[in-house]
């Protein structure tokens, strides 16, 4: 309108109103509570008996499989004999958790042709199932503590993984150059699984993806994952049931459903193969629309920043800035943005932790104007001045 003042929006940095996806509200109907209920004291027991027992052989297997083993080669013979029992007790410890049939679409690439798996959305420990489901016992990337704890540990060093030394500042460098390694193995080393999210969440979007498996700029195959349940009793994200409740209450289900769709492999283009970020964006793109869910720019430090958001008694959502927008854009770092959350909450209400139009105002010494509104607009995602 002439003559009136209108501030520019910049859409890249702040996007529409989604749902926080590190949050998982479990309501429980009546049914479902006496549904639990029975099976806490019929099926839950019996399952959770067999996948000790299971778990315990699959041990002592991957004891054997492991013993004296030279970790810088792929396993052959016997082992990998070994290896292929692994991979039936896996499956048959999903079957007595309740996924009776996983639903496969899709075919599983060897992994002379894509040496990566990518998986999304990584919303549960059960995403694991990945490894069982491909041509044989697939790998992972895991810290290296990992491979010394005490029954886990055995499992995980029978898989092979590319492991991460944190304390190693090399460790970035050495990871890569050692998935380049097998990915130019022809095959030799099993395919390598990666949840290119790096966290958790409650599968109502797909957010940014670590770069880490795609430097190598090797082809990938994405594969899509959907638990179609009426009651998600697989979730687990940073604010939500814990772990040892979701697995209780998935053992009370009498069955559980899980798709698993493998997409055709993706060989980047040249520009991919020199921009990791570009390949990244693009694989997760192509799981998207497959699953019809939004993509956006939250990460790992977005569940930093709730975590700190919460610590200073404000709702944790108030963390929730999608940090990857703000650290490009702005070139915030991450402690920028946890000092800038402890001075949103000395100046925020302390009804529910918001800022109004008058205290955005009144914080930056200015009158509440038609500019001042339409910049607080740009912020306010819960639509404050909707009552205005």
């Amino acid at each position: 309108m002439p003559g009136k003042f209108q501030l520019p929006r910049q859409k890249s940095l702040i996007a529409p109103m989604i749902r926080n996806p590190f949050v998982h509200d479990l309501r429980l109907s009546t049914w479902d509570k006496i549904q639990i209920a029975v099976g806490s004291v019929t099926i839950a027991p019996i399952r959770f008996l067999f996948l000790l027992i299971l778990l315990l052989l699959s041990w002592l297997i991957a004891i054997i499989a492991t013993m004296g083993m030279d970790a810088s080669k792929p396993m052959a013979g016997w082992r990998k004999f070994c290896k292929r029992i692994l991979v039936i007790m896996g499956r048959t410890m999903y079957f007595f958790m309740g996924f009776h049939y996983i639903k496969i679409r899709g075919k599983p690439a060897p992994s002379s042709e894509a040496p990566l798996m990518t998986c999304a959305p990584h919303s549960t420990y059960f995403d694991i199932i990945t490894v069982f489901v491909g041509e044989g016992l697939a790998s992972g990337v895991s810290r290296k503590e990992n491979s010394t704890i005490p029954l886990i540990g055995a499992l995980t060093t029978s898989t092979q993984p590319v492991l991460v030394d944190r304390e190693d500042p090399n460790s970035r460098r050495n990871t890569i150059e050692e998935i380049k390694k097998r990915a130019q193995s022809a095959g030799a080393w099993p395919q390598i699984i990666i949840f290119p999210e790096g966290t958790c969440t409650n599968r109502s979007c797909l957010i940014n993806f670590k770069q880490g498996a795609f430097f190598p700029g090797m082809p990938v195959q994405p594969v899509a994952l959907k638990y179609p349940n009426k009651l998600d009793t697989f979730t687990w994200t940073w604010q939500g049931p814990g772990g040892l409740k979701i697995l209780w209450y998935t053992l009370c289900q009498f069955h559980n459903r899980l798709e698993v769709e493998f997409l055709p492999v993706y060989h980047p283009s040249e520009e991919e193969k020199k921009n990791a970020r570009l390949y990244a964006a693009n694989v997760r793109a192509k799981i998207a629309a497959v699953l019809n869910i939004p993509t956006t720019d939250h990460t790992f430090d977005d569940c930093m920043l709730m975590v700190a958001a919460g610590k200073s008694d404000m709702p944790m959502d108030a963390g929730l800035v999608e940090f990857q927008k703000l650290r490009e854009k702005l070139g915030l770092k991450l402690e920028d943005m946890r000092q800038l959350l402890k001075q949103y909450s000395s100046i925020a209400e302390k009804e529910g932790g918001v800022i109004g139009i008058d205290d955005f105002a009144k914080h930056l010494n200015l009158p509440v104007t038609e500019p001042l509104k339409e910049l607080f607009s740009m912020y306010d995602r819960v639509s404050t001045l909707a009552w205005w």
